[in-house]
């Protein structure tokens, strides 16, 4: 059972969908579900948009890319890059992580938290430290220390970096983004999504939340017009800013206190159990419309149509 706080009775209607993938839209093995995609399709129909906002890169968007419909837009790497999905994740837009503060966000946190290891997220792929758990699913990338990865010789002229990653084999995951946001939280933006002590660091700034209100603001969609799903630290921001926000099942204690209402957990299709619900509800207003308008149109027909 979802358990929402209910909306003010003025509270218009949704108008776009911001959904988290993993933990949230997908299931504990990566899949979408046949009810997630028949709920999916359903909202489109309703005219309600929807948006994958995910902390994955663009390449790992394969799962997604048969159920976007309409605009084929996704905001991928906690916010860095807004993709179309239509073409194969061709980069929209990018967020960048200027090198220089990478930089300074590697030194900063070997110096706080000691055996810090990272890896350096670009447009191109990901490239990381020895140290660092090797991505499988990237098999060709550089392994090399931070410091050489985030080199350039002129300047602006590489690839940009979407995002760091830093992980620490002992700390709490907690701890870590707690040490690291003090140790230097005014220099770039650090979240977290994995149940490791794996932090994510972006430009300062950039989030799920600020590129979804810049794509919101494009199409004339408000905050209050938003539905958005989350489960762990990386989509508080989204679910704070969103009319209506729920968290999943097994969404991390600071999801569920930031979320509006409460869905059921992933792998019980909490994400379909709402947007069932947001359908339903805009068919029955939308046949509530049909069901005055034709009686006011009667008054004005004349007689023998």
């Amino acid at each position: 059972m979802t358990s929402p706080r209910s909306p003010h009775p003025s509270a218009p209607a949704p108008r776009l969908i911001a959904t988290d993938l993993d933990g949230t839209l997908l299931r504990d093995d990566k899949s979408v579900s046949a009810r997630t995609v028949a709920a999916l399709a359903a909202a489109e129909q309703a005219g309600i948009e929807v948006f994958f906002v995910t902390g994955r890169p663009a390449r790992w968007m394969d799962v997604v890319s048969d159920h976007v419909h309409g605009h084929g837009l996704a905001i991928c790497a906690n916010g860095a890059a807004l993709v179309d999905l239509h073409t194969g994740g061709t980069f929209l837009e990018v967020r960048p992580l200027e090198r220089p503060v990478a930089l300074d966000v590697v030194r900063a946190l070997r110096a706080a938290a000691p055996g810090t290891s990272f890896a350096v997220e670009l447009t191109t792929g990901i490239h990381y430290e020895p140290q660092y758990p090797p991505f499988f699913l990237d098999p060709g990338a550089t392994v090399a220390t931070a410091e050489k990865l985030l080199f350039e010789e002129e300047p602006g002229a590489a690839a940009p970096v979407l995002k760091l990653l830093a992980q620490h084999p002992e700390l709490d995951p907690d701890a870590f983004l707690a040490v690291a946001r003090e140790t230097a939280g005014d220099r770039a933006a650090f979240t977290r999504s994995s149940p490791t002590a794996l932090i994510e660091i972006s430009a300062h700034g950039v989030s799920k939340a600020s590129t979804l209100a810049l794509c919101c603001a494009e199409r004339g969609i408000t905050a209050e017009e938003v539905v958005a799903f989350g489960d762990m630290p990386n989509d508080i921001e989204m679910l704070s800013w969103a009319g209506r926000s729920y968290a999943m099942g097994n969404a991390h204690p600071d999801v569920i206190a930031a979320a509006s209402g409460r869905t059921v957990g992933n792998n019980e299709d909490g994400v379909a159990v709402v947007i069932e619900q947001l359908v339903a509800e805009a068919t029955a207003a939308a046949h509530g419309d049909q069901l005055r308008r034709p009686h006011g149109d009667q008054l004005r027909r004349p007689h023998g149509e």
